[in-house]
């Protein structure tokens, strides 16, 4: 083929849309973003009904005034984490480095499938999930994978610590706390084991697994058993397993042990007094852990790590013929994923840009909110779980009455841009506020405290 013959083949992009206009393309979306930050404050967290935009490609594509147009609803009807009164979910304001990574991480399009696609990003996301994964106690050996959710991480352990027990393809059950996540009931339907095989064990008035009862049925217990989960950050109100106590009946009884630490596994990553909310996470097999629920860094920074991390690839991988060998597994090899952004760029920026000083900010930062609204809170007629975590759960003493109150008061709430969440547990409604966001202050805290008091006494 002649190279003039190149000139003749049709560009496969439409009018407007070569490269070149890309960073054109960028300092605007750049220019807009500053506008809808500096006005975020005033935004509702949960936002009014806002039409959507179009969604069908147009005959030719947009330019960029026109994109912009498109977006600005989206970002007006979206949840808003950056108003102080956003204490519904675990979903603080993103790091801003992290943010940062991710446009990187868009323009780069590398894809963690394998070494070749992502050859230093590959090299970046092993040593520093080593690093954390040591620091977390699990070993110098130690290591892992990220994948797109706490759900996936967890699913990927307990599909690893199957197969390493020899169990693939074989009736088993799980052990887990009666406040586990629901991820679990997703892994062993993955799994393709019934939900019975979900053993819920009992918890203690702290919300606390009970080691003792645990220990009891596992003697009972007479299918095999893939593994014991211990749960670091329940999720209404933020309990820890006795991970120690748990550690030991696995280690007594060569069980795998996996310790779900999406919400509190960060607290490995501080200093003593936060280690010790988590304590004994060492004596874990496989570990979940997602600091964009405390830490910010932007979605998704989810990991599993393992104290063996070749038992993922020994679990998941694949023929790859059509990609180079690498001097180590392929990330597609280690785990559900194939195709994955490189996610470890967020993660990598936002701890570069918070520094150790910085996690702790965050970590302390959480829970003294959390203890100043429970502090707000004790007064009033209201049960009020106890929990480990940056999370506070309540409702009324009387039984019966919190279907109607949870709602009447979150809506309460809302109208004075505070967001709660209203979750059920145990049988009762409760309302819950996760106090990650360090724009959230006394001043929210206390009208919390006014507005519940209001609707308890009205």
């Amino acid at each position: 083929m002649q190279s003039t013959d190149l000139d003749t083949f049709p560009c496969s992009l439409p009018p407007g849309r070569q490269s070149h206009t890309m960073l054109a393309l960028i300092r605007q979306v750049v220019t807009r973003l500053e506008q809808w930050h500096e006005d975020a404050p005033q935004r509702l967290p949960l936002p009014r009904s806002i039409p959507l935009p179009p969604v069908a490609p147009a005959p030719w594509g947009l330019d960029a005034a026109r994109l912009m147009e498109d977006l600005e609803p989206v970002v007006r009807g979206s949840y808003n984490p950056w108003h102080p009164g956003a204490m519904a979910h675990l979903d603080p304001p993103p790091n801003p480095a992290s943010v940062a990574g991710e446009l990187v991480c868009a323009w780069l399009n590398n894809n963690m499938l394998a070494e070749e696609l992502s050859p230093l990003l590959s090299r970046l996301e092993r040593r520093l999930l080593g690093w954390i994964a040591q620091r977390l106690g699990l070993g110098d050996d130690a290591g892992g994978v990220m994948a797109s959710g706490g759900t996936i991480c967890t699913i990927t352990a307990l599909v690893t610590a199957r197969h390493q027990r020899g169990l693939d393809g074989q009736q088993a059950c799980l052990y887990a706390s009666a406040d586990c996540h629901n991820s679990l009931a997703k892994a062993l339907r993955v799994m393709g084991l019934p939900a019975a095989a979900l053993r819920l064990a009992p918890t203690d008035a702290s919300g606390r697994l009970d080691p003792h009862r645990l220990d009891e049925a596992l003697e009972k217990e007479t299918e095999p058993i893939l593994a014991v989960v211990a749960t670091a950050g329940t999720t209404v109100r933020g309990a820890v397993d006795p991970i120690g106590p748990m550690g030991d009946i696995c280690r007594r009884r060569g069980l795998w042990l996996h310790v779900d630490g999406a919400i509190g596994a960060v607290c490995g990553l501080g200093g003593q007094r936060h280690q010790e909310r988590v304590a004994h996470m060492d004596r874990a097999d496989s570990l979940t852990m997602n600091p964009q629920k405390w830490l910010g860094i932007a979605k998704t920074s989810a990991m599993v790590l393992l104290r063996q991390p070749q038992a993922l690839a020994d679990a998941f991988a694949a023929p790859l013929a059509y990609m180079e060998p690498a001097r180590v597994a392929h990330g597609g090899d280690c785990g559900l994923q194939g195709t994955r952004p490189a996610e470890v760029l967020k993660l990598w920026l936002g701890l570069r840009h918070l520094g150790q000083h910085g996690i702790e900010e965050l970590l302390d930062g959480a829970l003294q909110r959390a203890r100043t609204l429970r502090h707000a809170l004790a007064p009033l007629p209201l049960i009020m779980p106890s929990g480990d975590l940056h999370i506070v759960c309540f409702r009324p003493r009387t039984a019966g009455s919190s279907e109607a109150w949870s709602r009447h008061t979150r809506q309460l709430l809302l109208d004075q841009g505070l967001m709660l969440s209203r979750p059920r547990y145990r049988g009762e409604r409760y309302l819950k506020a996760v106090l990650g966001n360090p724009f959230t202050g006394v001043e929210q805290i206390a009208a919390v405290a006014d507005a519940v008091s209001a609707s308890l006494f009205r």
